[in-house]
């Protein structure tokens, strides 16, 4: 075995300091990203985050990875937004709703009938507009990465078939941990009850509540159709998901590893998209398979009317009355 004098071992020496160095400069210290998301190991958002972990692992040539705890592993969307903006999460994945309660902006995309189609939603998103929303999360200890499709949200029960204002009347529906949820179901005439995304079906099968109102995959992926033989096509929310770092994550890395993280979180907006409607039709499918009653000819005009006192209050914040008429003139 060689021995080095003192003038090589001093020279190699120079040279592991030389590149303890290099790799804190470029920030190539090897991390583990824990990702949160409480849907289902094989639903969209969770397959997305997958996704995006693979590309950052390719480009950081397996220095930085990500680990996704799916099917509400770290808790539900309440508890996982707090320990995000805490740092206690790196990533999440979480419907605007509930982000909401931090970042102001978050609620005017939750805005009851606000987007007009998917499409119209989808050219505001991943336009300007979504870009500065996007850019809007740092003072509240997050960095917004990119956005996820959600579908358009619907009513159902175990009531009756809700085909106008009137039917609803007396029924407890579930709605996110939400004040501008339950505005909105409290505007229809019904009773909301704020509850966690995995107590909805016990709350279903127990009749603690009466329905929810979510979109298809969810009604589906979750059981929910097998207590709720009641579908209304109200379509009143198109609001979408958001994938946000937390503010202490960010900071830990590069800049050249943000636009890694960047990029792979766009390209993974549009795997998710593509995921999303196979499953968005297969849901659908399955629920109209299985006996439950879809109401399709509904007159909305009524529903939306309903949301004017929403409308009202928003329309006292100067910001979000601003960014409400920018969305609606997107042609």
């Amino acid at each position: 075995m060689p021995v080095l004098n003192r003038a090589e071992l001093s020279r190699a020496g120079v040279i592991f300091v030389a590149l303890l160095f290099a790799i804190c400069a470029t920030g190539a210290a090897a991390r583990e990203f824990r990702a949160a998301d409480t849907q289902t190991e094989d639903y969209p958002t969770v397959q997305a985050l997958r996704y995006m972990g693979a590309l950052i692992a390719e480009r950081t040539g397996g220095r930085h990875e990500i680990k996704v705890f799916h099917s509400r592993q770290l808790g539900e969307e309440k508890e996982t937004i707090e320990q995000t903006r805490a740092g206690a999460i790196d990533l999440n994945r979480t419907n605007v709703a509930l982000i909401g309660n931090f970042v102001p902006a978050m609620n005017v995309l939750a805005m009851p009938f606000l987007f007009r189609s998917i499409e119209h939603m989808q050219k505001v998103l991943d336009g300007p507009i979504g870009n500065e929303i996007l850019g809007s999360f740092e003072p509240y200890g997050f960095v917004g990465l990119a956005f996820y499709d959600s579908g358009a949200r619907s009513i159902y029960n175990a009531d009756r078939p809700v085909k106008r204002i009137a039917d609803l009347k007396g029924l407890r529906i579930r709605v996110q941990q939400s004040e501008l949820m339950s505005q909105m179901i409290r505007s229809l005439g019904a009773e909301p009850v704020e509850l966690p995304y995995g107590q909805v079906l016990t709350g279903l099968a127990t009749h603690l509540i009466d329905g929810a109102e979510n979109n298809w995959p969810s009604f589906v992926t979750t059981d929910h159709y097998k207590y709720a033989g009641y579908y209304t096509l109200t379509e009143h929310t198109m609001s979408p998901e958001v994938l946000v770092i937390s503010l202490k994550a960010w900071r830990s890395l590069s800049a050249d590893d943000q636009q890694i993280f960047r990029e792979a979180a766009l390209r993974s907006s549009q795997f998710m998209r593509e995921k999303w409607r196979d499953l968005e039709e297969q849901s659908q499918h399955k629920a109209e398979a299985a006996g439950i009653t879809v109401v399709k000819d509904l007159d909305r005009k009524p529903f939306e009317d309903a949301m004017a006192p929403i409308y009202a209050k928003a329309a006292k914040d100067p910001a979000a009355a601003a960014l409400i008429e920018r969305i609606r003139k997107v042609e």
